[in-house]
């Protein structure tokens, strides 16, 4: 019994509060891209870049901060700066859009060339950042590390095995739960959450009904400039900050938006733990797991493991390429590509 207890510590250790952690962070990532698809008719390939535009920032402020002695104590003090990298993240993206996008709307041009406006966007925003801060990991966690660490459960537990809980993964997940919570009561409740949603379902109709679309757009901007700072942010404390790791995050969050149904904000947050869970119980070695499950003559030499870690996008990609074949749609039934 005591060696059952242990195995299900180890996968809660290194695949469940992983897999949770990631997938609330690419499950803000995919709702920003499922709204913007959703509302703006467009795939914006910019996003993994605009998270580490947001970061770039809240890491300045985080830094000038720490400069100054101010600090949360055992909470990072990058949750001040967060606020900071919203404001300057909105501005850019009203900005971009009023010199940019809004061009091929107003055109009304067709959602590909639209998209690969946005290819040119992420190479600009990806200059930006790396002129502004390089293209170097950047660590700028700062607080307790963790809330409780695996010697600390081993000695109240009498366990083999310890479960450890860092402070970031706690911070993202219920981050995530407050800040998801809150956009689905907006977009559900509140007149301007219905608009959009007005907007989206069928624009010429909404038009006819007084929506304002300038407006329209403006919030939605604005809502994703809010979700790439907290998402970025929240990787950025998890993992670290280094600019390509963020073009790289791309792929997955594309892959948890269009899984999960893109257009659709519930499929894009199943989406989310969807490709983090596939992407970490794939690329995790069970040899321990299985040790601890089957008699000492049946135990595994090998790693047991399906892929090495440095094919994690590969899991995305490949599950990406499964749900465009056999459902266009989605999990939840968005809209197709």
């Amino acid at each position: 019994m005591i060696d059952i207890i242990n195995s299900i510590v180890l996968l809660f250790n290194f695949v469940f509060i992983p897999a949770l952690s990631y997938g609330s962070q690419l499950a803000l990532g995919a709702l920003s891209i499922t709204l913007i698809y959703g509302i703006l008719r467009f795939a914006n390939f910019a996003f993994g870049d605009l998270m580490a535009f947001a970061t770039t920032f809240v890491i300045l402020f985080t830094w000038w901060f720490q400069s100054l002695g101010i600090s949360l104590g055992f909470l990072p003090t990058a949750l001040l700066a967060l606020p900071f990298g919203i404001i300057i993240t909105i501005l850019f993206n009203l900005l971009t859009d009023k010199f940019v996008f809004s061009y091929y709307r107003e055109k009304k041009s067709k959602p590909v060339t639209v998209a690969m406006v946005s290819l040119g966007v992420m190479f600009v925003i990806n200059a930006i950042v790396r002129i502004i801060i390089g293209p170097f990991d950047r660590n700028f966690f700062d607080g307790e590390r963790f809330i409780i660490s695996a010697g600390e459960f081993k000695q109240l537990t009498g366990l083999n095995e310890g479960l450890a809980l860092k402070s970031t993964q706690a911070i993202t997940i219920v981050l995530t739960i407050i800040l998801v919570s809150i956009l689905f009561w907006f977009l559900n409740k509140t007149k301007t959450g219905k608009s959009m949603r007005a907007y989206s379902d069928n624009e010429d109709l909404a038009l006819l009904s007084g929506i304002n679309p300038a407006r329209v757009v403006m919030i939605t901007w604005i809502i994703v400039a809010i979700l790439a700072t907290f998402s970025g942010t929240l990787y950025g404390l998890d993992k670290t900050f280094k600019p390509f790791t963020y073009f790289q995050l791309l792929l997955p969050i594309f892959a948890a938006a269009i899984v999960g149904g893109i257009g659709n904000p519930i499929g894009a947050l199943l989406g989310g733990y969807v490709i983090a869970f596939s992407e970490i119980m794939i690329t995790y070695a069970y040899k321990k797991f299985f040790k601890y499950l089957l008699p000492e003559n049946l135990e595994p030499d090998s790693l047991i493991q399906l892929l090495s870690t440095d094919y994690k996008f590969a899991v995305s990609f490949t599950i990406l390429v499964i749900v465009l074949l056999v459902k266009p749609s989605g999990l939840m039934k968005g809209r197709t590509l």
